[in-house]
């Protein structure tokens, strides 16, 4: 009887992780779950706590311990952590084979290396770490011989599409983006969209966080610094394409002009399932990609100065150094007043902008200078939105 894989699920409450847990138990008799952790949502953990009997839950955010621990005594077996600390200890555990990373920002950056220095395999779906400090993150994975396997739709596509290609060389990937829900709004209604417009995405179901960066498609420009990482180009090799039907999930252009692309419907399972069981594809009760029913596929270039944010990561990573961090670390700032009703749209890439411009650059950072950067870009985006001066 084979054994079971022992799964880390770092963010298991958010849209990846539950989708996560949906995937596993499918297959329970390939894998198990051997830590669950959250930020804030006790109850769901509970829950989930309740249903996986993992050997560990972790609350990072230590003010719901209390509570957590109130929760699950009926569950004397499962270990009970809180805190920042605890997320890079448990991660090492020995048990585990792999951990995902669906935890949100910068925040998942310290577990990930402490999960790499401990050899395990990461299914990475927590795109700001790549995005934050991808040199020092590939550096780490080679050192410890450690795979990195995407989760996001777009890079699992892209890695989909070179199985067997291992001499080919890469002449452009072609990143698909579903526009967000104001790709056909004129740029000057942009000023009055709320919240609420903005978190009707049209055709994925995200967490708040990721859908406002899909909106600004912030996302989109992430992705942009992940897959330069991820798969060894230039940003002048990744372009972008607006696919508002979401079916094409990325391609890869070769040097006899072929072109591999990986399409499906949009569900977030498959590209988690294949991350857990590369390179076996297993059965996933989902539904079927209908060419005929699908008709159409169209493909547009983005609007650079109506999407800023998208313009402002190439900016990035061309500058390379610390920029990208600057970049994460004032969108997380804005990403939130957005959605706090404490700045509007266009302020979004204004604020950021700025924040490139103000905060302190370094051309070779380490992990201190990552967190340094990190902290600054933060209060100075904070400043600006209270201060109103963008």
């Amino acid at each position: 009887m084979e054994k079971k894989r022992q799964i880390a699920i770092l963010g298991s409450t958010g849209s990846i992780g539950t989708q996560a847990l949906q995937v596993i138990e499918e297959h329970s008799d390939l894998y198990e779950v051997y830590c669950l952790t959250a930020n804030n949502k006790v109850q769901l953990l509970d829950e989930q706590a309740h249903r996986f009997h993992p050997a560990a839950v972790v609350i990072a955010n230590e003010q719901h311990y209390d509570e957590l621990r109130t929760l699950m005594a009926d569950l004397p077996d499962v270990k009970v952590y809180a805190g920042a600390r605890a997320l890079d200890e448990i991660v090492e555990a020995d048990p585990i084979d792999m951990v995902l990373t669906a935890m949100v920002g910068f925040a998942g950056l310290s577990p990930t290396i402490h999960a790499i220095r401990a050899r395990k395999a990461i299914a990475l779906a927590n795109k700001e770490t790549l995005v934050v400090a991808g040199e020092l993150i590939l550096q780490l994975a080679q050192q410890y011989h450690v795979g990195i396997l995407p989760v996001d739709s777009e890079h699992s596509a892209i890695f989909q599409s070179l199985v067997g290609e291992d001499e080919n060389p890469i002449e452009k990937i072609l990143l698909t983006a579903s526009g967000g829900p104001f790709r056909l709004m004129p740029q000057e209604q942009l000023a009055t969209v709320t919240k609420a417009d903005a978190l009707r995405h049209p055709t994925w179901d995200m967490g708040a966080k990721i859908t406002i960066d899909s909106a600004t498609m912030m996302n989109k420009g992430f992705e942009v610094i992940e897959a330069k990482w991820l798969f060894g180009v230039t940003p002048e090799q990744i372009q972008v394409l607006v696919h508002p039907q979401s079916i094409v999930h990325s391609a890869v252009q070769f040097h006899d002009g072929s072109v591999k692309a990986q399409l499906g419907v949009p569900d977030m399972r498959l590209p988690i399932q294949y991350a857990l069981s590369f390179p076996r594809r297993l059965t996933l009760s989902s539904e079927r990609l209908d060419l005929f029913k699908a008709r159409t596929l169209e493909f547009f270039e983005p609007d650079l100065e109506k999407f800023r944010c998208l313009a402002l990561a190439f900016e990035a990573i061309k500058k390379g150094g610390n920029m990208p961090c600057i970049v994460n670390a004032a969108n997380e700032v804005v990403n939130r007043a957005f959605l706090e009703d404490r700045c509007s749209f266009p302020q979004m890439a204004d604020i950021i902008a700025e924040t490139m411009q103000r905060a302190s650059f370094s051309a070779s950072p380490d992990y201190e200078v990552y967190v340094q950067t990190d902290l600054e870009a933060r209060r100075i985006a904070g400043t600006l939105i209270n201060c109103n001066n963008v």
